[in-house]
């Protein structure tokens, strides 16, 4: 026991006389006279400072697990704008071209099913050239610093398994999500603010909280949920401030419920879920002044507001640019809305324009303030959609689930511009080349970040864990 663990008093005799040495359990006793001989011939092998050292306090320097971590090597992206489209976009309406299906437009197909070419027109954009739908006119014009990957499959089309696929990278057991895994790979710059923040509107997303948990690492990497849907910042982050203490007061009280844990993790055992409780309270605490500033939007230049838009999504853009560029590690948006097996044409229509003009506003905002280079954007959704009208819309057509084929745009972060990986087959109905799975997105997204993604592991139940289990490759051709 060091002699800097809370209320340890060492009289001039030598003997400890703390009140709760005297209320042993059985099983306490036991553990500490047995393990008393095996402790002495540890002693010889390992440092007796480090032995000792009181790693309760999470708020120093040696037990802040959230303190910057260097990666493996060199990372090109400090932080991750990931803008999540659940529902699942159809990817023959928005980034992958196909004249084929539209020249077999009301057709009955070999395979079954009656094509459906797209409603929509394709364009070339910048100097790349890009093919990419009317719906995306405004984020086009930044085709040169787009990476379109258009051959993505995953494994089921089920929006809650493939939604929680795509930010875990499970589809059986609870896992860390992305977000959890940067955090603890690489820490957070700002200790004011949580280093994941996931931002939405309403209530909590298809899957759940399972889309931004920290599963069996450690509480403090947890992402932490936003309703930006609120009209002020102290409703969408509730329960920071206290209406009754001054901070100094409130400071006295965690101090105290600290040592109170630290007590209880002395005589009986160290909880995961009290530890994380304990962390959240110092978290709010810290954002008091900080969160607040960093969700006021108000403080922003009226034409920066207006390039954003008036609107939830906008908004959300808005803010997730503040957060990276006060030190948060990953701000996941959500923009749900894409499950469009009826009404197509109208509904996608309406769903593109709310994330459109915001998108584009967010790649010019951090391109002007030379945050782009060091901040991966990522958009897209859980999978694609098919070639053929839904067996439910033929007199108002949309698009039934295909785990077969979608698009990821990412932009950014050591993202090189201006190209398009990969191809469905002429239909879209499924990738075909250079095929780009789910494990290799996260793989990829780990590399630009400084990752191996098969050297990011942790251990949990006897065996070392990754983001991309036992598979993933990284996606070479789009890397700058």
């Amino acid at each position: 026991m060091s002699n800097d663990h809370p209320n340890h008093n060492q009289p001039c005799c030598g003997i400890s006389t703390n009140p709760e040495d005297y209320f042993l359990t059985r099983r306490q006793f036991l553990s500490r006279v047995g393990m008393g001989l095996g402790a002495l011939s540890l002693a010889s092998v390992i440092d007796p400072l480090s032995a000792f050292a009181d790693s309760s306090n999470a708020s120093g320097a040696s037990g802040n697990l959230l303190l910057p971590h260097a990666p493996h090597f060199p990372g090109k992206a400090k932080a991750v704008i990931h803008i999540f489209a659940q529902g699942a976009p159809s990817h023959v309406d928005t980034w992958d071209p196909k004249p084929a299906l539209t020249a077999l437009n009301n057709k009955s197909l070999p395979g079954g099913g009656v094509a459906m070419g797209s409603p929509f027109a394709f364009k070339k954009y910048g100097r790349s050239g890009i093919e990419i739908s009317d719906v995306f006119a405004k984020t086009a014009a930044h085709a040169d610093d787009l990476a379109v990957i258009r051959s993505m499959w995953t494994d089921i089309p089920a929006h809650d398994v493939a939604t929680v696929f795509m930010n875990t990278g499970s589809l059986r057991i609870s896992k860390p999500s992305l977000g959890s895994w940067i955090i603890y790979g690489l820490g957070t710059v700002n200790q004011n603010l949580p280093g994941f923040i996931s931002l939405r509107t309403g209530g909590l997303p298809v899957g759940g909280a399972a889309n931004y948990q920290a599963a069996f690492l450690p509480g403090v990497f947890q992402g932490s949920g936003v309703n930006t849907s609120a009209t002020t910042v102290d409703q969408m982050i509730q329960n920071i401030r206290n209406s009754y203490l001054p901070r100094s007061e409130q400071r006295r009280q965690l101090d105290f419920v600290n040592q109170l844990n630290t007590l209880h993790s002395y005589n009986v055992q160290r909880e995961a879920a009290l530890e994380t409780r304990l962390q959240s309270y110092e978290t709010a605490f810290r954002m008091q002044t900080e969160a607040t500033d960093a969700f006021d939007i108000r403080k922003e230049n009226e034409a920066t507001r207006t390039s954003y838009g008036d609107t939830n999504t906008g908004r959300q853009l808005l803010i997730a640019r503040r957060l990276v560029e006060r030190g948060v590690r990953v701000v996941q948006v959500w923009h749900d809305g894409w499950d469009h097996h009826q009404d197509l044409e109208t509904k996608l229509s309406a769903k593109a324009a709310e994330i459109d003009q915001p998108l584009a506003a967010l790649l010019g905002d951090l391109k002007q303030r030379g945050l782009l280079d060091s901040t991966l954007v990522v958009w897209g959704g859980e999978f694609g959609r098919k070639p053929t009208k839904d067996r439910n819309g033929y007199d108002n057509p949309g698009r039934d689930h295909n785990a077969k084929a979608f698009s990821t745009v990412m932009a950014g972060g050591g993202i090189k511009g201006g190209v398009v990986h990969g191809a469905t087959d002429e239909l879209g109905a499924a990738s075909i080349t250079d095929k780009v799975h789910v494990h290799d997105l996260h793989a990829t997204i780990l590399n630009r970040l400084g990752f191996d993604h098969t050297k990011l592991t942790y251990r949990f139940n006897g065996r070392d864990f990754r983001l991309t289990d036992n598979f993933g490759q990284v996606v070479q051709p789009i890397l700058a």
